[in-house]
């Protein structure tokens, strides 16, 4: 049976959390912005001094989610919530996002080699000043990896936009033998958490 969840905005140009919304029923609309609009002078991705995996992801998603109200305000849009996420993959407290080029994602992949690692998911939901947020984490383990498939991986270009240089969903599925958590958490939008945020904004609004 569908889910009855409100029309939501998505402050994301990720075509998988589209995807994964429409998997459990969601009607969204796409919040578009200028180009780069979520990350120049909108959002500052860097981690600040000291801050952990958990704190940094919830952070950039909340920024995320505020960006995209004040943009929806502003061009006075009909007033539905913005639903914003992030997603970090994290060795221990090291914070691995997308790699810049070509040596990054080799670099990230062979750290990553061989050993298990978090992944993290913060999804905001915001509506007016109301902010609700969720924090999703996995487990995720990946086999030794020899410099020669990762290098064919990397050429592939699928590591560039994806946080730590692999995408779960794509190729680099040979790699990992076992996740701990949720598959779609990994991809970059833990279904059932968003749906309990969804399902919390109904019955809080009638």
């Amino acid at each position: 049976m569908a889910l009855l969840l409100p029309r939501i905005y998505l402050a994301s140009r990720s075509p998988r959390r589209r995807e994964l919304l429409k998997q459990i029923g969601v009607g969204f609309e796409v919040l578009l912005f200028r180009e780069h609009g979520l990350r120049g002078r909108d959002l500052d991705e860097t981690p600040h001094a000291d801050e952990g995996p958990d704190a940094y992801v919830t952070r950039v998603a909340k920024e995320k989610a505020e960006a995209g109200w004040q943009r929806a305000v502003q061009r006075g849009l009909p007033r539905h919530p913005v639903l914003a996420a992030d997603t970090t993959v994290c060795l221990r407290d090291k914070i691995f996002g997308k790699p810049a080029d070509r040596a990054d994602a080799i670099a990230m992949l062979r750290e990553l080699s061989g050993r298990e690692h978090r992944v993290l998911t913060a999804v905001v939901l915001q509506f007016d000043s109301t902010v609700d947020a969720i924090l999703n984490e996995n487990v995720v383990r990946f086999r030794a990896l020899e410099d020669a498939e990762i290098a064919q991986y990397v050429d592939t270009g699928e590591p560039f936009d994806k946080a730590g240089g692999y995408a779960i969903q794509g190729r680099a599925a040979a790699f990992i033998p076992e996740i701990l958590g949720s598959y779609t958490g990994v991809m970059g939008l833990p279904l059932y958490e968003t749906a309990s945020l969804l399902r919390k904004f109904q019955s809080r609004s009638g």
